[in-house]
């Protein structure tokens, strides 16, 4: 069993962070995914073909992708943990790129259980690696940052808030497949038969991303992190256009939250995906909840909203006029 031990020192350190860097590393996972989520794909199809075409022209780049992508085991100077006030791609890239030859070579061979094309072999790595990564920054990750730091900071804060009120236990639960808190300091990152690792004295920081599977990363010995999936609900705008006509009868912003609630929504994360402060979004929703147009249910720790059937017959026949 994979244990982490994390004493009350380590726990009452620990923060959830976002990282351009990871999320870049989570992004090219999705650009090489046969199998993207839902959510993923008008993303993934705005930049699938300039994808492609980098790839087919650098071999360093497309060995990475055919091979080290497609292993279970993610190299860590790729995806190490962010640095306290390191804040943006370019640091976190600076470090990467200072990766020393034979380490990078080393957690390849690793990760790859030896079978490592001869291009990798031969190719300054980390370098190499950080050109594709800073690609895949600068040409699809970068313009859609601002609202994926909304989005992932809307995800920060409901995990937060559950953490205060139920613990650990349901904080990380979800997290990662088969992470669980077991208790008495012990958690659980997966059921692999490996040493425990004491975590006394280290930072242990959460990070949101794109991933469709996440994983765990360290820098030893002062740095861990989990990297796990948001959800896909936040990952990307969402919910048909307000038609004019409903616009005009309850304004335009209670008329495209009405319509971004397929499928149901929290507060937070409409917040997230319109940009507007949670505040208003509570405000408009209290409105469409008193006139019938919506209700709501609870879904563990979040209060989900949801079209009622007459806000189905208004939104179609203000999307019909």
């Amino acid at each position: 069993m994979g244990l982490w031990l994390v004493d009350a020192d380590v726990l009452a350190r620990s923060r959830f962070v976002l990282s351009p860097l990871i999320e870049t590393v989570a992004a090219l996972g999705v650009l090489s995914d046969e199998r993207p989520e839902p959510w993923q794909r008008p993303w993934l199809a705005r930049h699938k073909a300039a994808y492609r075409t980098y790839l087919a022209g650098d071999p360093v780049a497309r060995a990475w992708v055919g091979s080290v992508l497609r292993t279970r085991w993610m190299p860590d100077f790729v995806g190490m943990p962010p640095r306290p006030g390191e804040g943006d791609f370019a640091a976190e890239l600076a470090r990467l790129r200072a990766t020393p030859p034979e380490r990078a070579l080393a957690e390849v061979v690793y990760a790859c259980r030896g079978e490592v094309p001869e291009v990798l072999r031969e190719a300054e790595l980390a370098d190499r690696i950080g050109d594709l990564l800073e690609w895949t920054w600068e040409q699809a990750v970068q313009p859609d940052w601002e609202r994926r730091a909304r989005v992932y900071q809307a995800d920060v804060v409901s995990r937060i808030s559950l953490l205060a009120r139920e613990g650990w236990a349901a904080a990380v639960a979800g997290l990662l497949p088969q992470m669980r808190w077991l208790g008495d300091g012990r958690l659980r990152i997966n059921e692999s038969d490996r040493p425990d690792r004491d975590l006394a004295g280290a930072e242990l920081v959460f990070v949101p991303s794109s991933a469709r599977r996440g994983w765990v990363a360290w820098d030893l010995p002062e740095r861990y992190a989990v990297i796990y999936p948001a959800s896909g609900v936040l990952a990307a705008p969402t919910g048909a256009a307000a038609p004019a006509a409903l616009g005009r009868l309850l304004g335009g912003t209670r008329a495209g939250l009405l319509a971004r609630l397929e499928p149901p929504h929290s507060t937070s994360q409409l917040a997230a995906v319109t940009g507007l402060g949670i505040g208003t979004v509570g405000d408009h929703l209290r409105v469409l909840l008193d006139a019938g147009l919506v209700a709501r249910r609870r879904s563990g720790a979040s209060v989900l909203y949801y079209r009622t059937e007459l806000g189905e017959r208004l939104l179609g026949a203000g999307a019909g006029s």
